[in-house]
């Protein structure tokens, strides 16, 4: 389970950077790394957003 919180962690990190990069430069790192929408930067989007949701169902179990 810690390994789990730790790859979630790490993989919002990375999205978060990744969308500070386009909001300021309209540069998307995952994009010009893998490819515009090729077939990894598409799931590297997606297991972003698969751990925002595991962050949003876990988070309020680790407050308490």
């Amino acid at each position: 389970m810690k390994f789990l919180n730790w790859l979630t962690l790490i993989l919002i990190i990375v999205g978060g950077l990744n969308w500070l990069l386009v909001g300021l430069f309209g540069f998307d790192l995952v994009a010009k790394i893998f490819g515009d929408m090729s077939a990894v930067s598409r799931v590297v989007y997606v297991l972003v957003g698969i751990s925002a949701l595991y962050v949003l169902v876990v988070s309020p179990k680790m407050v308490k």
